[in-house]
């Protein structure tokens, strides 16, 4: 028998490795069976990790301006071997590297996550996934863009400052002094959000107040995004407001598919990837996945939406061992999970879930291996 164990973490309790190491041993002691750990994650706390679980790669540092324009100090995931860069946006052009009083996308930009991008490709990157949340702008990537060497002009033919408040004011964009090596990596952008790049579900109106923007800055940005998109798709022959997930960190999903030709994916389709997730669960019997909470918004882009997806198609069973589950046994036989438990079945209360996981963990293990058994 084959088993993978492929859980996304308990958020505040357990990692997805530590879920992996609690549950492996009771397996292989208690039957005869193949064990692979698999920890997976959608792109959100913790992903780094997860990520670097399969690329074992190192943390590499590099000096670059955040949002808005002042130098600090950004690190960011590559692996040798393979060639492959993780960059999460947030390192360089993140609201966490701004006081609360600094938050205002009108003025800041993404310029330092182009230069993370530029220091990975110097260390010999050939293939660079980037991560989008977190990030504290508005500027639909000309930031990121220019530190590649794009330029960005006026009607007068002036160089444009590349923050959100000026994106109404590009006219062409020059692209004589674009990097050359941008050509030959792959990018791919871990994007969670399906937002369109302007308009009511755009990144100004949805995203912009909390990035500090006012009703009147935000109605500004919007219509600098409205602008700058007609400039991109003449540019580039796209048709920006219909990619999904444009609106994505200030309108960086549109400019990472217009300046860096990349492709927008889920987080956890992404991470799949990485981890050769849909080979490696090749004739196994069943996927135990899990997560924190177990509720409707499960099969939104999460990770254990991902495992189910891939359990289809090759037909093996998947049972989920869960913090919490919100859901009707009707309703998880309908997402197809053939088994399901969580710590708050045997628990008192939440607090004592969280401070006995790894006891209720077992348990769990422990009744499903009797499961099996029966």
């Amino acid at each position: 028998m084959k088993i993978i164990l492929a859980p996304d973490k308990y958020k505040g309790s357990l990692t997805g490795l530590e879920f992996c190491n609690i549950i492996a041993p009771i397996l292989q002691t208690s039957l005869n069976v193949e064990v692979v750990k698999m920890p997976l994650a959608d792109g959100g706390d913790g992903t780094i990790e997860v990520i670097n679980y399969y690329l074992k790669g190192a943390v590499l540092e590099a000096e670059v301006n955040n949002p808005l324009d002042q130098p600090i100090i950004a690190t960011y995931l590559y692996a040798e071997a393979s060639k492959i860069a993780f960059i999460e946006m947030a390192e360089a052009s993140g609201m966490k590297l701004l006081e609360p009083k600094d938050q205002n996308c009108m003025h800041t930009s993404t310029f330092g996550t182009g230069q993370l991008i530029l220091n990975a490709i110097d260390k010999g990157a050939q293939h660079i996934i980037l991560g989008i949340g977190g990030s504290a702008t508005n500027d639909c990537g000309i930031g990121m863009a220019q530190a590649l060497g794009y330029r960005f002009l006026d009607v007068q033919n002036k160089p444009v400052t590349p923050i959100g408040k000026e994106l109404y004011n590009i006219d062409t964009i020059d692209v004589s002094n674009v990097d050359k090596r941008l050509k030959s990596i792959s990018f791919q952008v871990a994007c969670d959000v399906t937002n369109p790049l302007y308009g009511f579900n755009g990144a100004a109106y949805v995203y912009a107040k909390q990035k500090g923007a006012s009703p009147q800055e935000i109605k500004h940005l919007d219509l600098g995004l409205r602008q700058f998109s007609k400039v991109l798709d003449a540019q580039f022959k796209l048709n920006t407001q219909n990619i999904l997930g444009a609106g994505a960190a200030g309108g960086l999903g549109a400019g990472a598919v217009a300046f860096l030709n990349a492709t927008l994916l889920p987080g956890i389709e992404v991470i799949k990837g990485i981890a050769s997730f849909d080979h490696s669960i090749e004739n196994a019997d069943w996927i135990i996945t899990g997560e924190g909470k177990l509720d409707d918004q499960t099969l939104s882009g999460k990770t254990l939406s991902g495992v189910l997806t891939s359990a289809k198609k090759r037909n093996i069973k998947v049972a989920a061992f869960c913090g919490s589950i919100e859901l009707q046994p009707q309703e998880l036989q309908q997402m197809g999970i053939a088994y399901c438990d969580s710590i708050m079945n045997k628990s008192k209360n939440l607090e004592n879930a969280l401070a006995h996981t790894n006891t209720y963990l077992q348990e769990i293990t422990k009744s499903f291996v009797a499961f099996l058994n029966h």
